[in-house]
């Protein structure tokens, strides 16, 4: 059976808020880190116990070109991504929303 993926409110304005950033660096990469995050999400859909445990249920996949985590836990075949932290952000930041 395939998972399926759900995003947190505050997952979604992670990822919003890193690609308006990334909008403001250069054109185009905005994009480029909506295509790693999808990239990321099909990686943990087939797969979600690939990736590390950091805390409690949560586990953490990061992406390939940029410097951010996806924090997720999985209850029967549901992913629930609670956030898209940017590595230099502290673990207290996500600890929060487990």
């Amino acid at each position: 059976m395939r998972y399926t993926i759900h995003f947190s409110e505050e997952a979604e304005y992670d990822l919003f808020d890193a690609c308006e950033w990334y909008d403001n660096q250069k054109v185009g990469l905005a994009k480029q880190l909506e295509l790693a995050v999808e990239d990321c999400l099909i990686t943990i859909a087939e797969n979600p116990k690939k990736f590390q445990l950091r805390h409690k249920n949560i586990q953490v996949a990061f992406l390939d070109r940029f410097p951010y985590g996806i924090h997720y836990f999985v209850e029967d075949y549901r992913i629930y991504i609670i956030g898209i932290f940017h590595m230099s952000r502290s673990p207290k930041n996500w600890n929060l929303r487990s």
